[in-house]
């Protein structure tokens, strides 16, 4: 039988990789993050991807339009006649598919995604989903704004010049990342903030951008150029006059919004920021050099972005709703930021901001991820955020290994002091209570003082209305924080006459340099039961706060912060470590919004939003050096030349999953000595070797993806990974490797290179010692030539046995050897589930009629404890019928609203999805008989594998004697089947690996 099972809740087309390859779909939703679809799907706004390549990996094909996917090291020329004659073909075919279908597209892609965004019913939603030239129909989504000078820290440079770093190795700060566009998709930007402004735009053609009508031009380093069109909405505070040659590219994406029915009016339908968070990001990457910047009147010296020589262009996809003091009413409609991806592709960006999240990870191939992977194809080195759900580990956003997911940690920053009369101290952040100053006063906790109608756990988090004047006036509050802003717990604090607050963290978390309405020292958790037995149990208990770090400890730098979204990444295996690096991103100052004639604004922000643009910046920076660097040479270098973040007793942080592979160290990274290579066709190798979708090629599993990290997520036993790395220079390269609980070999354990530019091979092996199984090992390889290292993270998690995921039987009774390979040493449990007769739940007769014969539901309940769930359409006339398979769980069964789906839609007659231990709940399976010739007969079936069954399975022995590392066998028999199919599995342990079985009676 046909098996061609996928998840489906993204799909990707890269078979312009490959001359003659057919397109694939793929991927699959989070559990339970998105709002659930329904079967039966709304009215509402779409995304609808078709099957043909987009302009970044076209390879050819259609007559008279040449190739337009550029060669390895070039970016993309999207205003080629060339190209423009394949957009027109690609808007024709997305016109086409769109009558088809009854619609009239709202917003089209041909950059980076070939498809539209429409308003559809639920029968065009089931039209286009039947529509053989589609891959998938996407209802829109919302994603979220994730949010010493940090320059100085990373070694750029320093002082009033900028000097004494590596902006002085390129030639210092005028020449840092010029002739580098970075594109921010983002919230918009302030125009009028002197990190963005510049020289009038004039249409002299030279240099420097100029005007060519109403599109800016701007010839790269590169050779390329750039081009983007002005827009002007000057009821919306912007005018073709915001460009200038530091600014050259702004425009805005709304339909997707607007769609969702988004209420404009605290925002502005047009370049220009409303929130702060675009503003933020853009100037961390790119801003002016040597920008003063004051707070709420209070002056904290110079900023400047990480590449201050270089271009900014700004795509406005997100925008503020009523709340301005968090993002619960703000909108990221995914809709939008595809359109913004694209357009900045499109116009020529080298280097793509993304701090933009939707939760922890599921898959590799979002909607957004395919199309960066067309992006970094076309040459853009995109940055991402990795969330800010930390410290639990699995949080982490961003999946894909073709950009670069960052983390967050922090840098030195303004600090004040706690004191108790009882020798307590706590060194925190503040920038409210004056330098050298200090606050003394009564202290009592939030919780102890709330009001009378005040709910105690509100009052607690200085909730605005929960606390009592009487107990409070005079008094320096301790807040914990929570759920509200932090300034309006100070803001509450100073309503009731409070004196000052000490703000604390309830759980590890970043400390946050806020303008509060009363004095304040913000401290993290590990102080607050200390602080808390002292205030709740002391009589006239008083407090002290200092406008410095009086503790006589320097706080230790950089710590990844206990926001900042950690890995091990789960989405579609675990063979790619994420995050790759951290970056500043804690009590970042710079750029905000303002409105029309307003003065410009600064501010301090944290979150992975602001680290983000740090790499982002540097991307910028090393591609000013080297135009033609690929974004896996840039990542690659970043990676390499890191080092350990700090835990908060100043000790070396390894943990790979909050750090990647460490913090970045643009000091060393334009010389790494290594570099490990990697691009579209390894990319697309990868995602066949996970089983996604056949592109004719080699599959690599993902442990062998090119990547400067190595992760092996499921380790039963010995392995044996392969690595490439291309030499920036000569010398001997010597390997050093070392992680815990493994013997790791490596070889060969010597490279030499005669000159930069050679690529040498090398393999490393694994063999497990003495680690746990079911636990992740970490630790480091390293190459050494001289002063040089390289330096790459290795993550293992070994696991209870490799076994083979499937065996087959025939026969009313039979048995089977089944050989494994222990990862342990001992007596192995054989957890047997099944047999479980394969169940007909539909009994089609197709006896009239032809093609598109319409869609049959079945609702099936999947009880808990279930191992392994089989769903299957089979065909009697393979030849002449097509029949589509989607299985959706559902939220009951009154409502068919769904949190997954699954496809299984090959050109087969016969389709079937397999899940193992399937979350308990309602299933619908979803049968559609796509194509026929009259008469023709089909079925489909279930099968439910829980322990029990019928007949007789047992395993011989069990449990079955194993040593680690050496194969083994046991027996599987069975009896007292009557004629059917059946399915069983064999669990191995307490672990997750399982044996499917299958046996067949005549």
């Amino acid at each position: 039988m046909g098996r061609s099972s996928v998840r489906a809740a993204a799909v990707v087309t890269l078979a312009a990789l490959f001359s003659g390859t057919a397109t694939a779909s793929f991927g699959a939703a989070p559990e339970e993050v998105n709002t659930p679809i329904p079967i039966d799907s709304p009215s509402g706004r779409y995304i609808v991807l078709l099957k043909d390549a987009p302009l970044a990996t076209y390879e050819g094909g259609e007559s008279g339009i040449k190739r337009t996917k550029p060669d390895r090291g070039n970016q993309l020329d999207a205003h080629s006649a060339n190209s423009q004659k394949y957009i027109a073909h690609l808007k024709k075919e997305q016109q086409d598919v769109a009558a088809a279908a009854g619609v009239e597209p709202a917003a089209t892609y041909q950059v980076t995604l070939n498809g539209f965004t429409a308003d559809l019913d639920g029968a065009a939603v089931a039209k286009l989903h039947n529509d053989k030239n589609v891959l998938g129909v996407f209802a829109d989504e919302v994603r979220h704004p994730v949010a010493v000078p940090s320059t100085e820290f990373l070694g750029l440079g320093a002082g009033d010049a900028g000097t004494g770093g590596v902006w002085d190795a390129v030639g210092g700060v005028s020449e840092a990342g010029k002739g580098i566009v970075v594109g921010v998709v983002d919230t918009g930007i302030a125009a009028d903030n002197p990190s963005f402004a510049g020289d009038k735009l004039t249409g002299k053609r030279g240099s420097e951008p100029y005007l060519n009508r109403d599109t800016v031009v701007f010839q790269k380093s590169d050779g390329n150029e750039f081009r983007s069109r002005r827009v002007a909405a000057e009821d919306q505070g912007w005018t073709k006059q915001d460009y200038n040659q530091k600014l050259i590219g702004a425009q805005f994406f709304a339909d997707g919004a607007a769609a969702a029915g988004f209420d404009f009016s605290y925002d502005y339908l047009s370049p220009l920021d409303g929130d702060g968070h675009g503003s933020h990001t853009a100037s961390t990457a790119a801003g002016n050099f040597g920008i003063e910047a004051s707070v709420e009147g209070i002056g904290f010296g110079a900023i400047s972005g990480v590449a201050p020589a270089a271009k900014v262009a700004s795509y406005k996809a997100c925008y503020v709703g009523p709340d301005l003091l968090d993002n619960t009413d703000d909108i990221c409609a995914l809709s939008d930021l595809l359109a913004a991806i694209d357009q900045a592709v499109a116009d020529g960006v080298d280097v793509i901001n993304y701090s933009i999240g939707g939760g922890a990870a599921s898959t590799v191939l979002q909607p957004e991820d395919i199309s960066f992977f067309n992006a970094a194809a076309a040459g853009v080195f995109v940055a991402t955020s990795a969330g800010n759900s930390g410290p639990d580990p699995v949080t982490a956003d961003h999946a894909s290994p073709w950009y670069t997911t960052v983390a967050a940690s922090t840098i030195p920053t303004y600090e004040g002091t706690v004191q108790l009369p009882n020798g307590f101290e706590a060194v925190g952040a503040s920038v409210t209570v004056p330098f050298g100053e200090s606050l003394t006063g009564p202290v009592v906790y939030a919780g102890d003082v709330a009001a009378a109608d005040a709910a105690p756990d509100e009052a607690a988090m200085c909730f605005l209305g929960t606390l009592d004047p009487a107990k409070v006036a005079g008094n320096i509050v301790v807040c914990d924080r929570g759920v509200i802003a932090r300034v309006e717990k100070s803001q509450e604090v100073a309503a009731n006459g409070g004196t000052g607050m000490i703000l604390v963290n309830v759980t590890p978390a970043s400390l946050d340099n806020d303008f509060h309405s009363v004095p304040t020292v913000h401290i993290d958790a590990q102080h607050r039961a200390a602080l808390l037995d002292y205030v709740r149990g002391t009589a006239d208990a008083t407090a002290t706060l200092v406008g410095d770090n009086v503790t006589g400890v320097e706080t230790p730098t950089p710590q990844v912060a206990g926001f900042s979204s950690r890995g091990p990444m789960l989405a579609d295996g675990a063979d790619v470590m994420k995050p790759d690096v951290t970056a500043p991103g804690v009590a970042i100052l710079a750029a905000t919004h303002n409105g029309p004639g307003e003065d410009p604004t600064f501010g301090f922000k944290s979150g992975t939003s602001m680290s983000s643009p740090h790499v982002a910046g540097l991307g910028a920076l090393y591609l000013g050096e080297r135009p033609l660097a690929t974004p896996a040479e840039i990542k690659s270098a970043l990676m390499t030349t890191a080092y350990d973040t700090v835990n908060a007793d100043g000790s070396a942080n390894t943990d790979p999953f909050a750090q990647g592979a460490g913090h970045v160290d643009p000091t060393k990274y334009f010389e790494p000595g290594l570099l490990y290579l990697n691009g579209p066709a390894e990319w697309a190798a990868y995602l066949q070797g996970l089983g996604l979708e056949d592109f004719g090629l080699e599959p690599i599993d993902g442990s062998d993806l090119n990547l400067a990290s190595i992760a092996i997520g499921t380790f039963p036993g010995p392995q044996t990974v392969t690595r490439s790395v291309t030499s920036t220079q000569a010398g001997t390269f010597t390997a050093s490797v070392e992680v815990p609980g493994m013997d790791v070999t490596v070889e060969p354990s010597t490279l030499t290179f005669g000159a930069a530019g050679e690529t040498q091979q090398f393999t490393v092996s694994f063999t497990k010692t003495d680690a746990a199984v079911e636990e992740w090992t970490s630790g480091f390889l390293t190459w050494t030539s001289g002063e040089t290292e390289v330096r790459s993270p290795i993550v293992v998690y070994p696991v209870t046995a490799a076994a083979p995921a499937t065996v087959e039987g025939s026969g009313a009774e039979g048995s089977l050897d089944i050989e494994i390979t222990p990862g342990i040493s001992g007596e192995l449990p054989l957890n047997l589930a099944g047999l479980t007769p394969e169940t007909v739940e539909i009994d089609g007769d197709e006896t009239t009629g032809a093609d598109n014969d319409g869609v049959t539901n079945v609702l099936i309940e999947v009880p808990e404890g279930t191992e392994f769930a089989r769903f299957a359409l089979d065909s009697a006339d393979d030849a002449n019928s097509d029949l589509d398979l989607s299985v959706y769980r559902v939220v009951s069964p009154t409502d068919l609203r769904y949190y997954e789906v699954w496809q299984s839609a090959s050109a087969s007659a016969d389709e079937a999805v397999e899940l193992v231990a399937p979350t308990p709940g309602y299933y619908v399976l979803s049968a559609d008989v796509y194509s026929f010739t009259a008469p023709f007969t089909w079925t489909a079936t279930s099968a439910l594998v829980a322990p029990g069954g019928v007949g007789s399975l047992t395993a011989t022995p069990n449990p079955l004697p194993v040593t680690e590392a050496v194969p083994t066998q046991y027996e599987l028999s069975w009896s007292g089947l009557e004629a059917g199919n059946y399915l069983g599995v064999v669990r191995y342990g307490d672990s997750q690996v399982r044996t499917i079985v299958s046996v067949d009676v005549p």
